[in-house]
């Protein structure tokens, strides 16, 4: 009898049958530990079956060379300080996020808005003074009654944020009290335009000190809630007067605007907010440098503000030849829904987190941060397809631009600096030191192969490669 149960014993080990090596054969297999690594590396594929992940690749500076393409990288030669990179958090954004329950909003804003090994770290917003495009309806913050003004602005309110905006950027200014926030308004109230209209027409001339004091007061109740206003823009897209809600601005008129009121305005009311002037799009660089040479407008204005609906990003670099003292900044760019993942993530990176910033952009910015799954909220005749960085629908869903972005924000920190690098063959660079004086090299493969190629910093390499239509961030 013993004989017979020893057997059955060896029988049921060897073949598997015991219930405790089942159990021990259904345990994951261990963790690969981390290698060793002088350079972490973040990668995004175009195909999408790798997405802002940390690789576990050994990247190690060695003094062998090789046949490859090398990317030098050289912290002797510096350009322009960052301020941030981000979204624009729209009204429509807001009231998205602000339906989510607490227990799915507060960890996706600390995924956005924090910085640490889990999140992002988004450090620019943009928001709109005001209605945009992409609120549910139109308003400003002094809307009468048809045929009434109210030039002293005791109708003034921005009651209407209390609902949706104010409450995530109170919640977002809580996880980053650093984060720089530029306002941009769609409309005038249109008590003061020349058309009484939200879409289209100018700003009468004699409403210039009352809209001048509507900014002022803008900023003053935003810090009364505790929010920031870092940069103002006068006008959004002043040149597309077709848009829902919209006004036009001639550059002559900005610059009057600027110099006679807004500039003296924001002085005697002590506030040091910046001005920025243009905020349309790289075909028009003529019209900053316009607003730029008038002489009394000048000394008012930080910088100018571009987005690349048309144009070549390189009219930035144009605008900063002309006024080297003066900054520049990229404040919009859509991806249209439904998308199409690999070319909006080259297109986006080639142009935007590359181009703009070696063409001396502070911050890239990318509209807009959220829309529900029919890319709603927006007013009638505002855009029907912009595709949020997350959609919110029955769940959280991040799109292209959340990762856009991502491979800069969560490792150039606000005050880096961008460094010279190259660009060899199809990979193009940008490199910055951050504030902790790390490197960061930021690439990405425009060829239809995987690129072999070096990255050279003080004499010594690390071979590194890349799909086709691939991003990687090397940080060391």
């Amino acid at each position: 009898m013993f004989n017979s149960v020893g057997f059955w014993l060896v029988w049921m080990m060897l073949t598997g049958s015991c219930k405790k090596n089942k159990v021990t054969e259904s345990q994951p297999p261990p963790p690969t530990p981390p290698v060793a690594t002088d350079v972490q590396f973040y990668l995004t594929q175009g195909d999408q079956f790798v997405l802002f992940k940390k690789q576990n690749t050994a990247l190690n500076f060695s003094s062998t060379g090789n046949a490859s393409n090398t990317i030098v990288v050289d912290t002797t030669q510096t350009f322009q300080s960052i301020d941030g990179f981000g979204y624009t958090l729209t009204g429509g954004s807001a009231s998205l996020l602000n339906s989510l329950p607490a227990a799915t909003l507060d960890p996706l804003l600390k995924e956005l808005f924090l910085w640490d090994s889990t999140n992002i770290g988004v450090s620019y917003l943009r928001i709109s003074i005001g209605a945009s495009d992409l609120s549910a309806t139109t308003f400003t913050y002094d809307d009468v009654p048809s045929g009434q003004t109210d030039i002293n602005l005791t109708q003034f309110s921005i009651d209407k944020e209390r609902q949706d905006l104010i409450p995530i950027l109170k919640k977002i200014v809580a996880l980053n009290p650093a984060i720089k926030i530029l306002g941009s308004p769609w409309s005038a109230p249109v008590w003061m335009k020349s058309n009484g209209s939200f879409v289209g027409g100018g700003l009468k001339p004699e409403y210039y000190a009352t809209y001048a004091n509507y900014f002022v007061k803008y900023i003053q109740a935003m810090k009364a809630e505790g929010i920031t206003i870092d940069a103002i823009t006068p006008q959004n897209e002043p040149l597309h007067g077709g848009n829902n809600p919209s006004m036009v601005m001639q550059a002559t008129e900005q610059a009057t605007f600027i110099k006679n009121n807004l500039g003296p305005a924001f002085a005697a009311a002590g506030i040091n907010t910046k001005i920025i002037a243009w905020d349309h799009n790289c075909d028009n660089p003529g019209y900053p440098i316009t607003v730029l040479n008038d002489a009394a407008a000048k000394p008012f204005v930080d910088g100018s503000a571009f987005h690349l609906y048309n144009g070549s990003i390189t009219a930035l670099s144009q605008v900063h030849n002309a006024y080297p003292d003066k900054n520049v900044y990229f404040t919009e760019q859509w991806v249209g829904g439904p998308g199409n993942f690999p070319t909006d993530l080259q297109w986006h990176v080639e142009n935007l987190i590359i181009g703009a910033t070696r063409n001396w952009s502070r911050n890239v910015l990318e509209w807009n941060l959220a829309s529900d799954p029919g890319y709603n909220p927006h007013t009638a005749g505002g855009c029907t397809t912009c595709l949020g960085a997350i959609t919110i629908g029955s769940g959280v869903t991040r799109n292209v631009s959340y990762y856009i972005i991502a491979h800069a924000s969560k490792f150039v920190r606000p005050g880096s600096v961008r460094i010279a690098s190259d660009n060899a063959g199809n990979i193009v660079t940008v490199a910055f030191k951050n504030p902790e004086g790390k490197k960061v090299l930021i690439a990405l493969n425009k060829g239809t192969n995987t690129e072999s190629f070096n990255i050279k910093f003080n004499g010594k390499i690390v071979t590194t490669n890349l799909s086709a239509g691939a991003v990687g961030t090397y940080v060391w």
